[in-house]
């Protein structure tokens, strides 16, 4: 449960982002409008250290898999990288300015290979790391701002973005081109709310993918946080192709509740999480899947009806809908970021609209 939480104090503006390191636990970056990046060890009271940036606000970090020594800071349109064990002269280590637009997040594939950057112009570059260059940039699909991506884990060259279009991409960024479109402001799939409507349409404001470790427990799929207050949960492998009959050769009709396209293939096997299960009441601003105790246990939105809420994915995969929500927290800001930590206590961080850091603990 989480009846209480820790405050954070080290920022003089609203507190945009953070980050958990997995490899040091007890690890936490947060970043924030001041353009500074503060550090916390949470067997500490105090900021461990704070960091001026720059004069642009922060809106996203990483860190670099494998070494979590290198933090990826993204402000405007540069990501600058940084050596966090060098903390008494905390100069880039290097800086990509690749993108056009105003860089909305930051994401870092998990052989450390390729960062992905979303912009405000509706493009996603693709930055080799080890070449300091860009490897792709992925347009022409995304027609307004691109506001989130994740690399897919267990898919070497597979990417996925979300933006304020409404649009839901699966991308072979090798190739450079999208492997499914998902377009919400198309469909009524998953709530009552008409096509194309004005009021909270269903912006995608944010992807999870579960690591690598968690699939046992979650299975490759795909969580969203929608502008319309849904939290989507997608599978991402296609369905199986349908079997040959042996009469004939020809394919068999696909089943009731299967999907026949490859947005089908998504849209039919979603679950919804939305009011009606005691979901978020405006926008999911982020989602998150749960990296304590047994992993990918849950997936934990915050939304801007001032809540966060904590759903259980075993629950989802019985359809017992009465114990889906595990835990809802009441906040009195909107949510701006979340991020878990690998610890038994202090493993739930929240960013809102405030400078200070909440952090719970949950169970």
């Amino acid at each position: 449960m989480a009846n209480s939480f820790r405050r954070l104090r080290g920022h003089k503006d609203t507190a945009t982002c953070c980050v958990a390191s997995h490899e040091k636990p007890g690890l936490v970056v947060t970043a924030g409008e001041d353009g500074c990046v503060c550090l916390f060890d949470m067997r500490c009271k105090e900021v461990i250290y704070t960091m001026e940036v720059g004069e642009n606000p922060i809106s996203s970090l990483c860190f670099k898999p494998g070494n979590e020594d290198i933090l990826y800071v993204a402000a405007g349109m540069e990501i600058k990288s940084f050596d966090i064990s060098m903390l008494t002269s905390w100069k880039a280590v290097k800086t990509f300015a690749c993108n056009a637009e105003e860089i909305n997040q930051v994401a870092c594939n998990s052989k450390a290979s390729f960062l992905g950057a979303t912009d405000d112009g509706g493009e996603v570059k693709i930055v080799d790391i080890r070449q300091n260059s860009i490897f792709k940039t992925l347009r022409n699909v995304h027609t307004s701002i691109c506001s989130t991506v994740q690399f897919i884990p267990w898919r070497p060259y597979e990417v996925i973005t979300g933006g304020l279009d409404s649009k839901l991409v699966l991308w072979d960024f090798s190739k450079g081109r999208p492997l499914k479109v998902v377009d919400y402001g198309m469909s009524q799939v998953g709530n009552s709310n008409a096509p194309g409507q004005c009021l909270n349409p269903a912006f995608v404001h944010s992807v999870a993918v579960p690591e690598v470790d968690m699939l046992d427990k979650t299975g490759k799929m795909c969580v969203v946080g929608r502008g319309d207050g849904v939290v989507d949960v997608m599978a991402i492998e296609p369905e199986p192709a349908p079997a040959k009959t042996k009469t004939s050769g020809k394919k068999s009709q696909v089943k009731s509740g299967t999907a026949s396209t490859a947005n089908d293939s998504w849209s039919r096997m979603s679950i919804y999480l939305d009011e009606a299960v005691g979901g978020h009441s405006a926008a999911v601003s982020c989602v998150t899947i749960s990296s304590f105790g047994e992993k990918g246990k849950f997936i934990i939105s915050g939304g801007n009806d001032k809540s966060v809420k904590v759903w259980n994915v075993d629950c989802m995969k019985t359809s017992s809908s009465s114990d889906i929500l595990h835990l809802n927290i009441d906040l009195t800001k909107k949510v701006n970021w979340l991020c878990t930590t690998p610890c038994d206590t202090d493993n739930l961080v929240v960013c809102d609209t405030s400078k200070v850091v909440k952090v719970y603990s949950i169970s």
